[in-house]
Formats: C-alpha cells, structure tokens, sequence
C-alpha cells in the first residue's frame, strides 16, 4: 500500500484523474485498510487473492516477496 501512495502522490503534479483503477495480484488486509485510507472514493482496488495479514517485517508470507528473496537473497525465517 505504501508504494501505491507514493505513486499517487509522484502522479498528483500532473492532475487528478476521475477515477483511479488499481489492479493487484495479491494484497493483504492491512495494505487494503492502507489504500482505502488514503486513496479518494474515485478509486477502484482489483485484487485476485487477498492474504489475512502481514508478518512483523510487513511482508506476505509466503507471497510474492518471499519468491523474489528465494531468487535474490536467503529465505527470510517466518
């Protein structure tokens, strides 16, 4: 959710566009909440799967950020 309003924002210079379509693979409860909080009433979320919620780290695990630590780096221990 974070990065999603740091693109609105980068975006707000260049106008407010009438409706905003946000499509995600995955989400999690609390990046839901996060999004609603601070996108307008104008935006529409997409996701295909919704996980109950994210570790400490704020990551979904497993999910998509623990396949690219699988690829990049160690497994983080959940």
């Amino acid at each position: 959710g974070q990065s999603m309003v740091a693109v609105k924002k980068a975006l707000e210079a260049m106008g407010s566009p009438k409706q905003i379509h946000i499509a995600s693979v995955i989400g999690a409860t609390e990046g839901i909440a996060f999004v609603t909080e601070h996108f307008a009433a104008n935006t529409h979320l997409w996701i295909a799967a919704v996980d109950e919620k994210l570790n400490e780290k704020g990551y979904i695990v497993p999910g998509l950020g623990d396949a690219g630590d699988l690829a990049y780096g160690n497994k983080l221990q959940h």
